[in-house]
């Protein structure tokens, strides 16, 4: 991930470009091009393309706050994925989803933690949500999204812990009741942040999918905002006909 300035972006109606990345519908596909260089200190250029093609495009949207300030849009939540970037091994297929976050107002501002977590089902996916505000109100959701785009609530089973993260995030999913669900892939772990594949139950059938814990309490220490500086490199001043002008930035 990289910040950059207005410079560095354009967009149309099936195009958004940052930089030297961007991503394009092309009618029946995400096409996502990569070509980024990556922070200290290990600075190295990455190239490629990952290919993301939804089963069904869905028009769900979970406002997060009651004004509207922060939607979740669960796009394609089940999909098929295929990654081919310019590393030994860094090209796989499989199933995948896309997802976005939109808001007007920064995340630490309204939120305390959240958990989340999107499970891959025979028809789907579902999807649990669980939001600290600051004003201590609070979002317990969960949805069920079909692979021809429906979207519904679903029963919302129990909250059953799971193992802190390596800095000591507390970490909670859904889970029925006489499961114990269980981690079983690190993905990222960062001071306010984990995202991790974890193996939970959904009525009576078991399913594995990516889940994430934030904590914006932790993020919004001004001791932490410098230590995201350096992993995520800001390049203000990029332009397009300089490409290249970001591997002499001191940023790397």
């Amino acid at each position: 991930m990289t910040d950059r300035g207005a410079s560095a972006l354009r967009q149309n109606r099936d195009r958004l470009t940052v930089g030297g990345s961007s991503m394009r519908w092309t009618g029946d596909a995400l096409v996502i091009d990569v070509d980024e260089v990556s922070s200290w200190p290990l600075v190295s250029r990455l190239r490629g393309r990952i290919t993301v093609t939804p089963d069904a495009v869905t028009s769900a949207e979970l406002p997060l706050t009651p004004d509207g300030a922060h939607v979740w849009r669960p796009f394609a939540p089940s999909s098929r994925i295929e990654v081919a970037l310019e590393r030994p091994g860094w090209q796989w297929e499989g199933h995948g989803y896309f997802d976005a976050n939109f808001g007007t107002r920064a995340l630490e501002q309204d939120f305390d933690t959240w958990s989340w977590g999107r499970f891959a089902t025979e028809d789907g996916a579902t999807c649990f949500y669980d939001v600290a505000r600051r004003d201590g109100s609070r979002l317990e959701c969960a949805i069920e999204l079909g692979g021809d785009g429906s979207a519904r609530p679903a029963k919302l089973p129990p909250k059953v812990r799971l193992p802190r993260t390596l800095w000591g995030i507390a970490r909670e999913t859904r889970c029925a009741e006489g499961f114990a669900p269980r981690q079983v892939q690190a993905m990222l772990d960062v001071p306010f942040y984990c995202r991790s594949v974890v193996e939970t139950r959904i009525g009576v059938a078991t399913a594995t999918g990516v889940h994430e814990t934030l904590d914006l309490r932790r993020f919004r220490s001004p001791l932490l905002k410098p230590m995201l500086a350096l992993r995520v490199p800001r390049r203000p001043g990029w332009r397009f006909d300089e490409p290249d002008a970001a591997l002499n930035s001191p940023a790397g």
